[in-house]
């Protein structure tokens, strides 16, 4: 009875095995006929990244160049003392308006007039001296009408002295004018209509030319109604550059207020220094807002002159070794190099081997590498 209970038992046991395996077989192939029929279904993950393109157009790009400039006096001088002399009397300070001719300081010096009077006396020496010779000569020309009582050679003589002592009061005549004229160096006079922006002297200071008597000039004068605006434009947009340009400016001291300028002179040259070039604007102001000295922020206008590739700054690629766009060709991507021009509102102009009707990706980077495909 035992041996058949256990015989029963352990029948029972293996049947119970072989239901589970099978059960458990029947199970997994499921699950993978499942798998591969969801496998079949769903679309296989495509290796090509897709890639927004434009096709290349040219046109013309006008901006505008922001830069700082300096308002300078259109004209400014520094004046000093002709001769060596003392301050005798000043006529104008610092802030004084004056009018071209206007005498600003008087000069004092005694021996120039000890040498008027000098050559004055002179003067009138050899003034005598011709009319003495003259009359000598005059006499003994009336005298040799008379046959055989003058000779030939006497009237010579004395044609040639009246002649030289003529020359020697000619001589004086021109030295005296020229102390003459010293004198009037002891005036100072404005060259120009314009302000005193600076004084350095005083009544009974020793003045005279510079580096001779004064370090510093007696005033300086700036003309200040009439200025330049001076501003240095880089070498890459000396190209756009004319005199019909128009500009715009502000500056620190009157923040609201915009003024404008006309474009007058380019100086055709680059600063070896700055590698830019100069370029002036002349300013008229009446009222005096404007001082020399002033820092202005400039905007200069650059129209367009030719057409070019333009393209979207973010199809332009810019790396430490090279710049270039990416083109499509045949779903391919082709890395084409090429030289920038302006920049403005989110566009570029671009020159290189391209094509107009060719095919750009819009959002180019170095992550979609030359020769991969392209969707």
């Amino acid at each position: 009875m035992k041996n058949n209970k256990s015989s029963i038992i352990l029948l029972g046991l293996c049947v119970l095995l072989a239901v589970t395996f099978f059960s458990g077989c029947e199970s997994s192939d499921g699950e993978g006929k499942e798998k591969k029929e969801k496998g079949k279904d769903a679309p296989a993950p495509s290796a090509v990244a897709p890639a927004t393109v434009f096709s290349l157009q040219k046109g013309k790009l006008a901006t505008n160049l922001y830069i700082p400039g300096e308002l300078i006096a259109f004209q400014q001088v520094d004046l000093y003392a002709k001769e060596n002399s003392f301050v005798k009397k000043l006529y104008a300070d610092v802030g004084s308006e004056v009018k071209e001719g206007q005498l600003l300081a008087s000069l004092e010096a005694p021996e120039l007039a000890s040498q008027l009077a000098s050559a004055q006396s002179h003067v009138k020496s050899q003034e005598a001296i011709y009319i003495a010779s003259k009359a000598n000569y005059d006499r003994l020309v009336e005298t040799s009408k008379t046959p055989g009582t003058i000779s030939q050679n006497d009237i010579d003589q004395a044609d040639a002295r009246q002649k030289s002592d003529y020359a020697q009061w000619d001589a004086a005549k021109s030295a005296y004018s020229e102390v003459a004229e010293t004198l009037k160096y002891l005036e100072v006079r404005a060259p120009f209509n314009g302000v005193i922006s600076a004084r350095n002297v005083n009544p009974g200071a020793y003045v005279g030319p510079s580096g001779k008597g004064s370090e510093f000039p007696l005033f300086t004068l700036q003309e200040q109604r009439h200025m330049r605006l001076v501003v240095s434009v880089p070498e890459d947009y000396t190209g756009y550059l004319n005199n019909q340009n128009s500009v715009d400016f502000t500056v620190k001291a009157l923040p609201n207020e915009h003024f404008s300028a006309q474009v007058h002179r380019l100086a055709g040259a680059l600063d070896n220094k700055l590698r830019a070039e100069r370029v002036e604007m002349d300013v008229y102001d009446d009222h005096k807002r404007l001082l020399p000295g002033m820092v202005a922020e400039v905007n200069i206008p650059l129209p367009a002159k030719d057409s070019a590739f333009i393209v979207p700054t973010s199809a332009v690629v810019n790396s430490t070794e090279r710049i270039f766009v990416i083109k499509v060709v045949d779903h391919t991507a082709k890395w084409v190099d090429v030289k920038l021009g302006r920049s403005q509102n989110g566009k570029t102009e671009v020159y290189g081997d391209l094509n107009a009707g060719d095919s750009l990706i819009a959002q180019a980077s170095e992550e979609r590498r030359d020769g991969s495909p392209v969707k």
